[in-house]
């Protein structure tokens, strides 16, 4: 029985890391769980107030190159060095987390579905759908109680960046989903779908 790979995308604070997190919770050791977010690229020569004015939702800031590089090598059965990235000091830092092959394997991130060669590498697609009203609370709530951003600054970028880069590039790869999940983690009925279709994958059916 090989690898299942599922990608997990939806907008910021949609409850995509909720229901990410459910999944790993129930399977432990069988799933393991990349971030997008771990390969965004590294930020040279650029100063704190540099790297702050990137725009972290677009396509471009991502480094989906080395991504697809390491789900290949994965699914060939071989440990990749996974990238660690800074939300407090807007870069890639100098280390990196050894992901070894398993036979779940859960890619979570609003751009996902984006890139054409990392989307058909999914053999199951999900998109959490969460109203726009909660996901920018759930954003600034996160951004400040856990990253050290100031209100302001979450502001400015969500209406800078984050909405519409939301509506340019993540709400229309939502037509590729196999899935599409309302309200994330919170919604049993689909968690338990899923939950059944990555049991029977790892019970061999």
């Amino acid at each position: 029985m090989g690898t299942i790979l599922i990608g997990i995308a939806g907008g910021t604070g949609s409850g995509k890391t909720t229901l990410t997190r459910h999944l790993k919770d129930h399977f432990g050791d069988s799933v393991t769980v990349i971030g997008h977010d771990s390969y965004y690229k590294r930020q040279t020569g650029k100063t704190y107030e540099e790297r702050a004015q990137v725009n972290y939702d677009h396509p471009s800031a991502f480094d989906t190159d080395l991504l697809i590089r390491h789900l290949q090598e994965l699914l060939e059965g071989h440990a990749v060095q996974c990238p660690v990235y800074s939300f407090s000091d807007h870069n890639r830092t100098d280390e990196t987390v050894t992901v070894y092959p398993n036979k779940v394997i859960i890619v979570e991130g609003i751009l996902i579905f984006q890139n054409p060669t990392l989307r058909d590498m999914f053999d199951i697609k999900i998109f959490v759908e969460t109203d726009a009203d909660v996901r920018i609370l759930r954003r600034a709530l996160r951004d400040v109680e856990e990253r050290g951003r100031t209100l302001q600054s979450v502001v400015t970028q969500y209406l800078t960046t984050v909405k519409p880069m939301h509506e340019q590039y993540v709400e229309p790869s939502r037509k590729y989903a196999d899935i599409v999940v309302l309200e994330g983690g919170h919604n049993l009925v689909a968690l338990e779908m899923i939950m059944q279709r990555i049991q029977n994958h790892i019970d061999g059916n």
